[in-house]
């Protein structure tokens, strides 16, 4: 088993496909063999947990993790304020992946890829110094350095993705 996964950031602004992408790019994976995890950073608050439900009650006693498992799923509640970075989550938490997509976490130090379209009408959010390293566009000015991919070009980013180190 892989205990360490991949770590692929896809950032872009609000409304520029990411998620749509992400969701492409999990099935072309997929297809391939690749156990892929996702982790998606939200910007507001969520309730992780219903209030008055055992593992919330487990978590408002003091633990620092709580594990809640079906017949077919699991879910785990877990403190996260020192290891909210992707690389660190991923081992922590998705061992059994060999790749996780982080949609999000520009911020953080993994590679990124950044969805840009000319619709949404806004400077990329992120720099090749921040590991930038490919782009996902409808546009040709925008970092001509790096590869440059369709909206659509699914099977090719999947590849450059899996040829990377």
């Amino acid at each position: 088993m892989n205990t360490e996964p991949k770590v692929i950031s896809i950032v872009g602004h609000s409304g520029s496909g990411k998620t749509t992408l992400v969701e492409k790019l999990i099935r072309e994976l997929s297809g391939r063999g690749v156990r892929v995890a996702t982790i998606k950073h939200a910007h507001h608050k969520v309730v992780l947990d219903t209030p008055g439900k055992d593992s919330y009650r487990y978590k408002d006693a003091g633990a620092v993790m709580s594990m809640l498992v079906t017949t077919t799923e699991l879910q785990v509640v877990a403190d996260a304020t020192d290891r909210r970075e992707p690389e660190q989550l991923a081992k922590r938490f998705l061992g059994e992946a060999d790749m996780v997509l982080a949609e999000g976490f520009s911020l953080c130090a993994t590679p990124k890829i950044e969805v840009l379209r000319r619709e949404c009408a806004k400077p990329p959010r992120c720099a090749i110094e921040d590991g930038l390293i490919a782009i996902v566009t409808d546009m040709d000015e925008i970092y001509p350095q790096l590869p440059h991919f369709g909206l659509e070009d699914v099977a090719a980013i999947v590849q450059f993705i899996l040829d990377r180190k």
